[in-house]
């Protein structure tokens, strides 16, 4: 896979957390910041990506990830660990998996283990 090719970032947004079940010392402000750092990481790096920051409702987040795909080209997609680590959004995750192989044929999959290891998601298969 190339560097230019087009990454859609799907992660749960800050406000649809439960922080009582994530690591002690995170809350909405600071997950927020730790994205923001990561997107701008991402952009220094020269990676061109589309975020789309979902609710926990598996069909909201499917009509929002549908939403981005409209405008097609994606190549990778980035499933965070918000969705994918914690058990009850277990629904959440197989929808959008789902709904990204259907849209998306041959759509590479790739999962961080939090905003800060984004880049490193990506650079795995893009070097691959």
């Amino acid at each position: 896979m190339r560097k230019d090719t087009r990454v859609l970032f799907i992660g749960l947004h800050p406000r649809s957390l439960d922080y009582s079940t994530v690591p002690d010392g995170v809350d909405e402000a600071s997950l927020t910041e730790r994205i923001a750092a990561g997107e701008a990481a991402l952009r220094e790096a020269g990676f061109d990506g589309v975020t789309c920051l979902v609710d926990a409702s598996p069909d909201s987040a499917e009509a929002a990830v549908r939403e981005q795909l409209e405008g097609g080209g994606f190549g990778l997609a980035v499933i965070g660990g918000g969705i994918r680590m914690l058990p009850e959004h277990t629904l959440l995750f197989e929808r959008l998996v789902n709904v990204l192989i259907e849209a998306v044929p041959g759509i590479r999959l790739c999962f961080n283990t939090s905003p800060e290891t984004t880049i490193d998601a990506v650079q795995r298969w893009i070097d691959a």
